[in-house]
């Protein structure tokens, strides 16, 4: 059983009850999901989200720091922060179906939902009965979704939407999906619920990835698909809204990367004290112990940071710019763990026996999605000098 790392007594900043959902969550995973993520990374037998979201939902995994009056778990971003560390402490793959699930999928419907939509979906999601997928990302469009192609026409009492979403969490097993469209009437962007089997709304995945093979991951697409008024968002109007759903699984990130860096760091440290080279275990060998104490330290200054950002947002405070620095932070820290981990595995960091080699390969994909490490870059550039380096005028 994984026992933590846990330098500089951050547990002691945790309450009773994250400790608590913790260890429950802890045993769950290492007893029912461990055993299955080298199949799923083979991409042979898919992780069952279906089966698995419904045991997420039970200990309280999705949907957790939204209120209790929607069926959801009430608890805090702290709690959140804790659930997803441990998820992608065993793969990448669980984080983001807890992430896109809890900041991508219900995050909007509570935040930008009406009464009736927050009624019929959030319990169920909350419960893991249904699976949920975030539209944003499009083929042309990925750090830039200001620039959004998808359009939406109203129609009388319907909508009618056109375009394609890729690289889309879920997607093809998703129940439902919220999706981003322009309106042609007014420019404006707008959030749609569309459910699985509305005609004209097609649901693939994208098979033959090197990096979040334990994961569903494909595109929507949409023609001429027609959703009822009544499942528009009715409260987002405007890019802001999206990119707000966006600062919530970056929050998720900030902490599930930290996971990642952990078993990294664990795996490399155990395997280096026994391990023997030369008469000697690795660990005890001076360039081993230089790159485990700067895995560490990196560790350390990544878990203060996260826990830091969950007070700030519990508090309703934290910037989108706290939010970047946390992802860009830790994120940079957890690819740096995985491959000195896998460095220090030697020709065995290669082998999926050990876990460093998965991690290294969907971190790839976390210092790509929700924002790029460039983008959060320029976020905080802008912050700091008050110039946004975003766009350019080619002359």
């Amino acid at each position: 059983m994984f026992r933590g790392v846990d330098f500089y007594n951050v547990d002691e900043l945790l309450s009773d009850e994250d400790r608590l959902v913790r260890q429950s969550v802890r045993e769950f995973l290492e007893k029912e999901v461990v055993p299955l993520v080298a199949d799923a990374w083979h991409e042979e037998k898919p992780l069952n989200f279906h089966e698995l979201g419904k045991k997420f939902g039970e200990l309280g995994m999705l949907g957790t720091f939204l209120p209790e009056e929607y069926g959801c778990p009430g608890m805090t971003y702290t709690t959140f922060g804790v659930v997803c560390q441990e998820v992608e402490r065993v793969d990448s793959a669980l984080r983001s179906f807890v992430a896109v699930t809890s900041g991508l999928v219900m995050y909007p419907i509570w935040r930008y939902g009406s009464e009736e939509q927050k009624g019929e979906y959030l319990p169920k999601l909350a419960r893991g009965e249904i699976i949920g997928a975030f539209g944003l990302t499009e083929p042309n469009h990925g750090s830039d979704p200001g620039s959004m192609e998808a359009t939406a026409r109203r129609d009388g009492d319907e909508w009618v939407l056109n375009g394609t979403k890729t690289w889309i969490s879920e997607a093809d097993v998703a129940d439902i999906a919220v999706v981003w469209a322009r309106d042609v009437e007014d420019g404006k962007i707008k959030g749609f619920i569309v459910e699985r089997g509305t005609k004209g709304f097609q649901q693939t995945a994208i098979t033959k990835k090197a990096s979040m093979r334990a994961g569903s991951v494909g595109e929507l697409g949409l023609v001429n698909c027609r959703v009822p008024e009544e499942n528009r968002l009715p409260e987002a109007r405007g890019l802001g809204a999206p990119l707000s759903c966006l600062n919530q699984a970056r929050f998720g990130i900030s902490w599930g990367a930290i996971g990642a860096a952990m078993d990294c760091y664990e795996t490399a440290l155990n395997y280096t004290k026994e391990r023997k080279q030369f008469g000697a275990p690795l660990a005890s060998y001076q360039l081993v112990q230089e790159k485990l104490v700067n895995m560490l330290i990196e560790i350390t200054k990544g878990q203060l940071l996260a826990w830091r950002l969950a007070k700030l947002m519990d508090e309703g405070k934290a910037t989108t710019e706290q939010i970047s620095m946390a992802k860009k932070n830790n994120v940079r820290v957890a690819r740096y763990c995985a491959r000195t981990a896998r460095e220090l595995l030697g020709a065995n960091g290669i082998s999926l026996d050990y876990s460093p080699i998965r991690h290294m390969a969907n971190i790839e994909s976390v210092y790509t999605y929700e924002g790029t490490d460039d983008i959060h870059t320029l976020i905080l550039g802008r912050a700091i000098t008050g110039y946004q380096a975003f766009r350019r005028e080619l002359r």
